[in-house]
């Protein structure tokens, strides 16, 4: 069984940090809507969702996957890289440590899990202002004793390593090489993302379909021609706090 984790949109999400974009207001029914609409894709994908209930005080906290990462071996905890985010990770803790022994980033390592990007036993942390290379040298400590190694990347112009790539499947990315270091994933197929569709790097492998935004037409159709069977969502709502499909789910 595949668990996806998730969690209600707190009622100050319009308090959310905002970095790379210019903030504009966020029709709270609506934005929850379209959450919704994003956990019934994963139910349709086949994940049994746990949907832990909102955080009044915490408002970017429906981005679940900043808190964690997980592998098959162990959860890890991350300490988000934005001071109003590191409560997050307590609730966290709890809905994970049933289903994984669980490590941790501390002080002074910071790392947001948008930036991180699990390919195989290669895991790569972009350097991003959430996102530093004490994080980087801890994790590879942490971690290598299972056979990871942590490598860091260095990228631009987005939040999260992952609003400029993401794994597709396990020889394909979903990628904006104008944002990245693509140095680093020169063994991979690329599919790269319409020019027109700078923010549409960003898809969530599910099951045998993936969740992508409805807002990028023209990527997903490069997705549909490859073969892909495409789970469109429409997130809009969520994108106007630096949002994406990877974003609202940690998916063990």
């Amino acid at each position: 069984m595949t668990i996806a984790i998730t969690r209600k949109i707190s009622p100050r999400f319009n308090e959310c940090e905002v970095t790379h974009i210019e903030r504009t207001p966020i029709d709270l029914d609506v934005a929850r809507a379209q959450h919704e609409e994003y956990v019934n894709a994963l139910a349709s994908l086949g994940c049994q969702v746990i949907e832990l209930p909102e955080e009044p005080d915490l408002p970017d906290s429906v981005f679940v996957e900043d808190t964690a990462f997980i592998l098959p071996e162990v959860a890890v905890i991350t300490r988000p890289g934005a001071d109003s985010r590191k409560p997050e990770t307590e609730s966290i803790i709890r809905a994970l440590s049933p289903h994984r022994p669980l490590v941790h980033v501390t002080e002074p390592g910071t790392v947001d899990g948008g930036d991180v990007l699990v390919l195989g036993k290669n895991i790569y942390i972009g350097i991003s202002t959430r996102s530093n290379d004490s994080a980087v040298r801890q994790l590879q400590e942490l971690l290598a004793k299972y056979g990871y190694t942590v490598t860091a990347v260095e990228m631009h112009d987005c939040l999260h390593l992952k609003t400029a790539l993401t794994k597709v499947d396990d020889k394909t990315l979903l990628i904006n090489p104008n944002w990245v270091d693509t140095s680093h994933f020169k063994g991979f197929d690329w599919i790269e993302v319409d020019p027109s569709e700078p923010f549409a790097a960003n898809c969530l492998p599910v099951g045998d379909g993936i969740i992508f935004p409805t807002a990028f037409p023209k990527t997903k159709q490069k997705l549909e021609q490859k073969g892909y069977k495409i789970q469109a969502v429409n997130v809009a709502e969520l994108a106007k706090a630096e949002g994406a499909v990877t974003c609202c789910s940690l998916v063990l």
